[in-house]
């Protein structure tokens, strides 16, 4: 095998080293999504392991790729590929190298392995090579919704919205900080110790979080938030339970009428998710823009200009922040400014395009209330501009917010939308809000799943008279009254 000719006439076996190449675009198996997907907790199946071999989980985890015999067989392959090459060619034609020379290896040193410890042997080389080591198997996992790498003897996941300590282990921490580092440069990006700390994403749209010695205490911290590869809908959300039919009556109507909306919730609650089945509500025929720190965001529509931001490098130059690019999108001819998360002084900007002619825009904040949402506002408008006063902070907000959406990962884990709120204008130095929808859980049946009802307010909604300029009025009226 050694020297062999590829399919393609690539030497990929000849000349080769122990160094792996930053990581290719196509990385592994499609696994899109958004953010965790939602009303998955009450029908989560236990957890399975990948079918590759008839081992423990703790001994084909902890023991092989900790073993001398692994560091063997992979010294082995590495040494006799060339790492350029085999990069090219497809996993299938490079597996059939590796396990070439993982058979002649096991022959000149008489290791003792079984044909099951063998082909994870030369899955974990793979997925080394075109993956992101031993935590590949998990991106293909439907139900995994967040894998959490603390150190290299730690990999959580989280499945149905509650974390599970799996077996999976790295080889040591260079291990993690190497695959930490091809994630980073696939998407342009770098880390290392002198910026330890980075935003990046995999080819199949699922976020990263990286952050590496010295400020990681205990080892190298990879955090992935991955994505369904379902297409979640209202809809489909209000089979789930995450929602109510009148609920996503009422919504669909509000995107349609163009409505400014803010979706508030806590980490990991779901408001990316909500964020991208309100999107498809939108007309086909709008133009719209995008802001992300990180892209995840997955619009529907033919028309849309996807923008991200882009951190300082080492000379501390280059840096293009969120609020540049809601400067930049308003010279851009957008219908509506999507914006990914609002969580500095990019929300002065956002206000102001959504007083100026852009309704319809969307975006997200991180708080536990539709009140608290407004605070934070008000507290991010100020760190961009602390000259202004209250007073006209909270106009501001008042005239371009119409609608905020709670959405909660509740104890159970499964998420649910807890209140549509409206703002409906101000009563002295006060915003006055009223709950169109709410969700209320059963006290009195306290149960491993959450039990409740959403309820309707059946209040007219403050809107009622931009939806009758829509022709949707009487639907709308329908919808709050069901």
């Amino acid at each position: 095998m050694f020297g062999r000719r590829s399919p393609h006439g690539i030497d990929a076996f000849a000349n080769g080293s122990d160094e792996l190449q930053p990581l290719q675009t196509a990385t592994g198996p499609e696994t899109a999504g958004s953010n965790p997907e939602p009303g998955r907790g009450a029908e989560a199946a236990p957890p399975s392991l990948p079918a590759t071999t008839a081992l423990s989980t703790a001994d084909r985890h902890d023991a092989p790729i900790r073993s001398d015999t692994f560091k063997t067989i992979r010294s082995a392959v590495f040494s006799s590929m060339n790492m350029s090459a085999a990069l090219m060619m497809s996993r299938s034609d490079v597996r059939a190298g590796i396990e070439q020379i993982a058979a002649e290896t096991i022959v000149r040193d008489r290791l003792t392995l079984t044909l099951a410890e063998q082909t994870f042997i030369v899955d974990e080389i793979l997925n080394d090579m075109f993956g992101i080591g031993p935590i590949e198997p998990l991106l293909a996992d439907e139900r995994v919704t967040d894998i959490l790498v603390n150190g290299p003897d730690q990999v959580y996941v989280e499945r149905g919205g509650r974390l599970e300590l799996t077996a999976l282990k790295f080889r040591d921490n260079a291990h993690v900080i190497n695959v930490a580092q091809r994630i980073a440069t696939a998407v342009g990006r770098r880390v290392d110790e002198s910026s330890p700390m980075v935003d990046a994403r995999l080819a199949d749209g699922s976020r990263v979080n990286v952050v590496l010695p010295p400020i990681a205490l205990h080892g190298a911290s990879i955090s992935i938030r991955k994505f369904s590869k379902r297409n979640i809908t209202l809809g489909r959300m209000s089979q789930q339970g995450n929602i109510s039919a009148a609920m996503v009556d009422v919504l669909r109507i509000a995107t349609a009428c163009r409505l400014n909306i803010v979706i508030s919730g806590g980490t990991g609650s779901g408001k990316t998710t909500l964020l991208n089945a309100l999107s498809r509500f939108i007309d086909e025929g709008e133009r719209i823009v995008t802001i992300e720190d990180a892209a995840e965001l997955q619009l529907q529509q033919p028309h849309v200009v996807s923008l991200e931001t882009r951190p300082e490098n080492s000379e501390g130059l280059g840096g293009v922040s969120q609020r540049d690019l809601v400067r930049n999108a308003l010279r851009m001819r957008p219908d509506r400014i999507i914006l990914g998360e609002t969580r500095g002084t990019e929300a002065f900007d956002v206000l102001q395009a959504m007083n100026t002619g852009h309704d319809g825009s969307m975006t997200t904040v991180h708080a536990n209330t539709p009140r608290d949402a407004i605070t934070r506002l008000e507290s991010m408008v100020m760190m961009a501009n602390g000259n202004l006063p209250l007073m006209s902070i909270r106009r501001q907000i008042t005239s371009a917010v119409h609608l905020i959406l709670q959405i909660e990962r509740m104890r159970d884990g499964v998420r649910r939308v807890t209140h549509v709120t409206e703002i409906a204008g101000m009563e002295g130095d006060v915003v006055i809000t009223q709950d169109l929808f709410t969700f209320r859980y059963s006290a009195s049946a306290y149960e491993a799943q959450v039990r409740g009802v959403f309820e309707g307010s059946s209040l007219r909604p403050v809107f009622a008279q931009r939806a009758a300029y829509y022709g949707l009025e009487e639907a709308l009226l329908k919808a709050i009254q069901s």
